[in-house]
């Protein structure tokens, strides 16, 4: 260690000789680049350490007061320490900067500013104004620096690491040259950094009234420890500076600065017995004067008779000229490099040309050089015309800068003309006050003074409110920055937990159908393996997402109880292998949608927000397709349904229509009341006993009855009227909906007594299932199943029964604006995303059994969606209203032949009774001949 002391400083000057042993070439990349500066630099230009004494308010009760503290700051974990002296061997406390705003009240004492963090404010008191705002300015660096500096580099970095330094190095020295654009101030000289180590202890009126009783153990601490370290080295301190001469106290008084390196307490040099990190001025002088000594022996001999400040200045010197020398020979060097290249690219040429065997070769080289010469000519033209353009910039350039010297003297000439104002007034104020005192002040004169007192204290004022103001505009602008940039890391961080949750539903999903698979492969076989598995499917059933969160964590839980509409996630079925199912379902149905929420869901709720008015468009069209974000839902459902009933539509109908219903009770009111416990078992709303929404849609049913009496009510409509509950919460706004529902969009008998419509469409169906999925239809065919007995409920409710809410809503999103096209689209998306799992299925009982709970797998709303609407194209309006009309005329035919033969077998039945009656014997007659 001491031996590459000696040869850091001959490394330092090596460089300007021509030729230098490898020896000092390695030396002088093993120094670290702060300490082989150092060397050739003023001391001015040495790093300078954040510390210093302030002032810190603390204390309890009756003894809260001012104590003297020195601060010191840490560059690694951006934490400000405090000890009651320079020279304690332990700190008192710390705070930590990374998260602290700083302030100072311009009505406060002056010198006074706070350090706020967010477990507790620190009122601290710089010696003058001038230092106060040099450690606001400071630490407010130190802050910016701590949150951009870039990650530590391993020890031995590769090219790819080592290749993006002098990038980010670059970036801080523009974040840093950013920061000096607020407030530079001057370093205050003797009262901060390494300096202000050298000075003596704030004196305080009490003795004890320094001592901190809260940290007393550490105090005890620092005390032996200084008294141990003066034991063991007499003479060190602060006195042993008094001792030297004069004209050495500078050069010792930095090296005692230097090797006492107050932002490390307890590291004393007296104390450490290996040699301090950083150089010493004096030293690095010292090996300085030695080095130069063999290249400038007549020099280094005329440096022994000076003082040591003269030494310094003629080192200086020196460095600079070798400093000048080593620069001319790097330009040079590289002169010769680009004369070089040139050389041997032309070696290369000719070489080429002389070892071409024939004149053809040659003159291919030939042409080539003369293309590259009229390549170059043309680069030259551009060039030219570039600088043609320069030019012409520059000259307009120097008209703008003569028309604003002209508008500057302009100004100066304004700026004269009210100085020999401000002169006169000043001339008429001093004639003013120069009158003989036995004269006595008018009252305009004493109103004229006191003005101008006040005038003073304003200004005084206001110069302390602007320094106040540009201090805080830099820590606004600040803290701005650093908010910025931990939103990032917490979007980041949040995009992150999602996918991790994801993952995490992925994981549990899988685990439960491996369960399910053993299950179904162990059967009712009795054992230790079936009884195990048996225990881990309970497990899994009865686990809650509240004992997968740790306390104040991040949650982790992929399902909770409830959506956010009131349904239950997992349903409760009384089978455990449908238990299972049900909550691999909601797992799935978790995961997709965590997956999608950057991708997808993010920037779908971007263009709801920026959509603002509502109007019909091919736009709107796509985004209700994709569904709406649940903060928009009720006010487009409120748009769409308007848009379908504003002809029906009066302000007082609602309220009416439950005032008739008040008065007399409709027929339909008992079958009401009957479905209002069968609507959504699984939902909270319309189970719990204290919810609202049973009564609300007990009204809005009767409103409906009064409105239709055509149709009056007919089971399913309880369910519509209750999504649109669950989605607009308002009667009337629901009541509308229903209106919507059954009188515009679907069909008019679509709910009548023979459900004509109703029947129309599950044809209507069966034809474009056997069109868009003839193999799944043949199949069907083939074991004989009937699929109206599923999908005649689809329609009749839209889906309310089936599918779950979230893709339930989105189907609702698009059918509300586009019609029952939207119904067929998605009746055949379904028998699509589930084909394979019903082709697999070779018996009619399991195909029934599978159909009539297969909706509530659907688990992926995006594939679902593009499936509706992107393979299931083309899908014109018009074939399908073809189609019901034509299955419309069969329907009506087939009726009307029901009706012949239930007329004919009426009248044959009548007639038979007749005949019957008039050839029996009546219980009177019979009664008589006995």
């Amino acid at each position: 260690m001491a031996g590459a002391r000696e040869d850091t400083p001959e490394s330092c000057s090596s460089a300007a000789e021509s030729e230098d042993p490898p020896g000092s070439a390695k030396l002088t990349e093993a120094v670290p680049p702060a300490e082989s500066e150092g060397c050739g630099r003023p001391l001015e230009e040495a790093p300078k350490k954040l510390c210093g004494y302030l002032s810190k308010f603390g204390g309890k009760g009756p003894i809260r007061s001012w104590k003297s503290r020195w601060f010191f700051y840490d560059e690694r974990k951006c934490h400000l320490y405090y000890s009651r002296t320079a020279q304690d061997a332990n700190p008192l406390d710390s705070v930590d900067l990374s998260s602290a705003v700083f302030d100072c009240k311009a009505d406060a004492e002056e010198g006074t500013f706070e350090i706020r963090t967010p477990n507790r404010v620190i009122t601290l008191k710089a010696a003058t104004k001038q230092v106060m705002l040099y450690w606001l300015q400071q630490l407010q660096m130190k802050r910016w620096e701590f949150h951009n500096s870039p990650p530590a580099l391993p020890a031995a970095p590769d090219a790819t690491l080592a290749g993006n330094g002098p990038t980010l190095h670059l970036e801080l020295g523009q974040e840093e040259a950013e920061l000096e654009e607020f407030c530079p101030v001057k370093t205050p000289t003797g009262l901060v950094g390494a300096a202000a180590a050298l000075q003596p202890v704030p004196a305080m009126p009490l003795a004890l009234q320094n001592i901190s009783l809260k940290h007393l153990g550490t105090e005890i601490q620092n005390t032996m420890h200084n008294i141990r370290g003066n034991k063991q080295v007499p003479g060190t301190g602060h006195g042993s500076l008094t001792e030297d001469s004069p004209q050495s106290a500078e050069p010792q008084s930095g090296e005692q600065a230097s090797g006492l390196d107050p932002g490390t307490p307890g590291k004393e040099p007296v104390d450490s017995p290996k040699p301090a990190p950083k150089f010493s001025l004096t030293t690095c002088l010292t090996q300085k004067t030695k080095c130069q000594s063999n290249t400038f022996p007549f020099f280094s001999e005329g440096l022994r008779n000076r003082t040591a400040q003269e030494k310094v200045v003629a080192l200086e010197q020196q460095v600079e000229v070798l400093t000048k020398e080593l620069k001319s020979q790097k330009e040079l060097v590289k002169i010769l490099h680009k004369a070089l290249e040139a050389a041997q690219q032309e070696k290369r040429a000719s070489s080429a040309y002389l070892a071409a065997a024939e004149d053809k070769d040659r003159l291919e080289l030939v042409r080539h050089k003369v293309r590259q010469i009229a390549e170059l000519g043309r680069r030259v033209e551009d060039l030219e015309q570039e600088r043609e353009s320069l030019v012409h910039t520059a000259s307009l350039r120097e008209q703008q800068v003569q028309e604003l010297q002209q508008h500057v003297q302009l100004l100066m000439d304004k700026n004269q003309a009210k100085q020999q104002v401000i002169c006169k007034l000043s001339e008429k104020v001093t004639q003013d006050f120069t009158r003989p005192p036995d004269q006595p002040l008018s009252t305009a004169d004493r109103d004229f003074l006191s003005q101008q007192e006040r005038m003073e204290h304003l200004k005084d004022d206001m110069e302390a409110y602007r320094t106040q103001n540009r201090f805080l505009n830099s820590e606004i602008h600040q803290v701005t920055k650093i908010w910025r940039k931990v939103a990032e890391k917490e979007k980041a961080l949040l995009t992150k937990c999602a996918y991790l949750q994801a993952r995490n539903c992925q994981v549990e999903s899988k685990y439960l159908a491996g369960l399910r698979r053993l299950q179904e492969a162990a059967g009712s076989e009795a054992g230790e393996c079936s009884e195990l598995l048996r225990e881990l499917i309970q497990e899994a059933l009865q686990w809650e997402a509240s004992e997968a969160t740790a306390d104040g964590g991040v949650q982790l839980g992929p399902v909770s109880e409830y959506d956010e509409y009131g349904f239950l996630a997992v349903p409760d079925y009384e089978v455990e292998d449908l238990k299972l199912l049900a909550r691999i379902q909601v797992l799935e149905v978790r995961s997709h949608h965590l997956l999608a929420l950057d991708a997808v869901e993010r920037p779908l709720r971007e263009r709801w927000a920026a959509l603002g008015q509502l109007a019909p468009s091919a736009e709107l069209k796509q985004l209700l397709r994709a569904g709406v974000p649940r903060e928009h839902r009720p006010r487009v459902w409120r748009w769409l349904v308007h848009l379908r009933v504003q002809h029906l539509h009066t302000p007082s109908c609602y309220q009416e229509l439950l005032k008739r219903g008040q008065a007399c009770e409709h027929p339909a009111a008992r079958q009401i009341e009957l479905d209002l416990n069968r609507t959504f078992p699984n939902n909270k709303h319309f189970t719990c006993p204290t919810s609202s929404f049973p009564d609300k849609l007990r009204r809005v049913l009767l409103a409906f009855s009064w409105q239709n009496p055509a149709i009056g009510y007919c089971q399913g409509l309880n369910r519509l009227a209750a999504v649109a509950l669950l989605v607009l919460e308002e009667e009337e706004s629901a009541f509308w909906c229903l209106v919507a529902i059954v009188e515009t969009i679907l069909p008019a008998d679509y709910y009548s007594k023979t459900l004509t419509a109703s029947q129309v469409d599950q044809r209507v169906l069966q034809d474009l299932l056997s069109e868009k999925l003839p193999r799944l239809m043949a199949h069907l065919g083939q074991h004989r199943i009937d699929l109206s007995l599923v999908t005649f409920n689809w329609f009749l409710v839209v889906f309310a029964d089936s599918l779950i809410s979230d893709i339930l809503l989105r189907v609702w999103d698009a059918f509300l604006y586009e019609g029952t096209k939207v119904v067929f689209r998605y009746a055949l998306a379904i028998f699509k995303y589930n084909e394979e799992e019903i082709l697999r299925l070779q018996d009619s009982l399991e195909i029934y059994q599978y159909l009539r709970f297969f909706t509530k797998t659907i688990c992926n709303s995006r594939k679902l969606m593009h499936i509706a609407f992107s393979d299931m194209n083309p899908f014109p309006m018009k074939q399908l209203r073809q189609l019901r009309a034509t299955h419309r005329e069969r329907l009506e035919a087939e009726l009307q032949e029901l009706e012949q033969l239930k007329a004919e077998y009426l009248e044959r039945r009548a007639s038979r009774g007749r005949a019957v009656t008039e050839g029996c014997v009546s219980e009177d007659d019979g009664d008589g001949d006995a």
